[in-house]
């Protein structure tokens, strides 16, 4: 399917591994040119590279903290004009209720939810202008079905989605659209922390609380960065301006809801 978005220009957040770099992938397998976005130089320049021998598209790099307000304002001022953003942050460690205290808590409002608020009032006015963006948001399955051992990802995420919430029909009538990607496990490195966890808590082999993990899961696997990236490309086309302030869940049928 032509995407209809070739030609365009996207920042996409946290994007030098896992699910940023799938979908930085998808945009521009579709011909969309990209500026990336990671903490870690090396990393981050061997994805750009390899995304743009393979796409040849423009591609961008800047090794920023994006989740500090001195790292926003570089990336911004990096990426100029933009029709597609894509806003994703590493989420917080997990833990029981008992372990947190305020500053845990800020930290994980700062990196989940203040900052892509940050990023978004930074580009939608001239989204707005130009009659045309897409914003997509990487949030989490669990503002559907709330984790126990995520509760400082369970509380920002979820503040993010009250906000797009409302923030998306206000900016639909000037044919920009913001939508959230709601992924489970997928075979990332977050996945290989949370198995970690597992793993020291239980006594038990990695293999063995993937395995666990996998049980859950009604697809009996995790996802890939590739088939999330191709939703959010998807979301992000000219096929998808009917698509405004949804959640929408890639988890394998994790969570077990009828709506």
């Amino acid at each position: 399917m032509d995407l209809g978005i070739l030609g365009k220009r996207a920042l996409v957040c946290a994007s030098s591994k896992g699910l940023g770099l799938g979908c930085a992938e998808a945009l521009a397998e579709a011909g969309v040119d990209l500026v990336m976005n990671a903490r870690t130089q090396a990393t981050l320049d061997e994805a750009v590279d390899s995304i743009r021998s393979r796409f040849n598209v423009s591609v961008t790099g800047v090794a920023a903290d994006i989740t500090s307000e001195a790292g926003r304002m570089e990336v911004l001022d990096a990426a100029g004009q933009i029709d597609i953003l894509v806003t994703n942050a590493g989420g917080p460690p997990p833990g029981l209720w008992s372990d947190w205290d305020r500053d845990d808590f800020i930290a994980a409002l700062d990196a989940n939810m203040l900052t892509p608020i940050a990023l978004m009032k930074a580009v939608l006015p001239a989204m707005m202008d130009r009659g045309w963006g897409r914003v997509v948001n990487i949030t989490s399955q669990s503002v559907k079905a709330p984790i126990p051992a995520l509760g400082l990802s369970n509380a920002a995420r979820t503040g993010l989605t009250g906000y797009v919430a409302g923030t998306a029909r206000q900016v639909a009538p000037a044919g920009v659209t913001i939508n959230n990607l709601l992924p489970g496990i997928h075979a990332t490195d977050r996945a290989v922390s949370l198995d970690t966890g597992v793993s020291e808590g239980q006594g038990i082999s990695m293999d063995e609380a993937r395995a666990q993990r996998e049980a859950t899961i009604p697809a009996r696997r995790y996802g890939t960065r590739q088939e999330f990236g191709a939703a959010c490309a998807f979301l992000c086309s000219q096929h998808a301006g009917f698509i405004v302030g949804q959640n929408i869940l890639l988890d394998g049928g994790a969570t077990n809801a009828t709506i």
